[in-house]
């Protein structure tokens, strides 16, 4: 029995299946450029780079949780001199007196808009920061993100990537591929999906492991790159093979 490629499906497959794939490109270009905004400079460096990777999940075992997030998620959200006060404040020891005289303008003027006890029920899992008490909180060392923040986000990511490997690979397979390269592009995402996140764990315990993050999570778009160019291409060029006159 023949297998069925793409130049069997109807004009309505082919729109209905083109439409998902360049939907999901789009969207995974969209979390590339999420990615890249909300963990680029946790290092203190320009652009997005392994440490800021390995600071994310790791931390900066010599800086704390308030700093760590000035510099690298909250650094568009506050000027360079507010937050030149603020970590001159932690690194002073952080007492009270030079809270209430220096720090805590800052923070009324740029941070309690989302970060007012009120508004932290709105927004979600977030410290609020309205107090000299409520700061303490956060101006301790930085650890990275907490295992009960890297699970939330595991099954979220775990579930919701699976179902999208799911769809681009089930139209992929219509592709007129050799059958162990289409095999392996098809594979591959999901092994490299659950390194990623596996190793997000493993770089908590050790920031060498940020490498097979940057890795694994490299892989994944590769291979979803791969498999959208060739499907979307061949359901739109892909030419039905000629019947030989003595078989037609």
């Amino acid at each position: 029995m023949t297998e069925r490629r793409f130049y069997h499906c109807s004009s309505s497959e082919r729109i209905l299946y083109s439409a998902f794939l360049i939907l999901m490109g789009i969207g995974y270009l969209m979390a590339l450029t999420y990615l890249y905004t909300s963990h680029e400079s946790h290092d203190g460096e320009p652009g997005l780079s392994v440490n800021d990777v390995a600071e994310t999940y790791y931390g900066n075992r010599s800086g704390t949780r308030l700093e760590a997030a000035l510099r690298g998620p909250m650094s568009g959200y506050i000027s360079i001199d507010d937050r030149a006060e603020i970590v001159a404040w932690l690194k002073s020891g952080g007492d009270k007196a030079a809270f209430e005289s220096s720090v805590k303008p800052v923070i009324e003027r740029q941070c309690l808009m989302c970060h007012a006890s009120e508004a932290v029920k709105q927004f979600g899992n977030i410290p609020p920061l309205d107090s000299y008490e409520n700061v303490r909180l956060v101006a301790t060392v930085d650890t990275g993100l907490s295992l009960l923040t890297l699970v939330k986000l595991s099954h979220i990511h775990l579930l919701g990537i699976g179902l999208i490997l799911f769809g681009i690979g089930f139209i992929f397979c219509l592709a007129e591929l050799n059958r162990y390269l289409k095999n392996g592009l098809i594979l591959l995402p999901f092994i490299a999906i659950v390194a990623d996140i596996l190793a997000w764990f493993l770089t908590k315990w050790d920031p060498v492991f940020a490498y097979t993050v940057v890795i694994s999570g490299g892989l994944v778009g590769v291979a979803m790159a791969a498999q959208i160019f060739i499907s979307l291409y061949q359901i739109w060029f892909l030419k039905r093979p000629k019947v030989p006159k003595e078989f037609a």
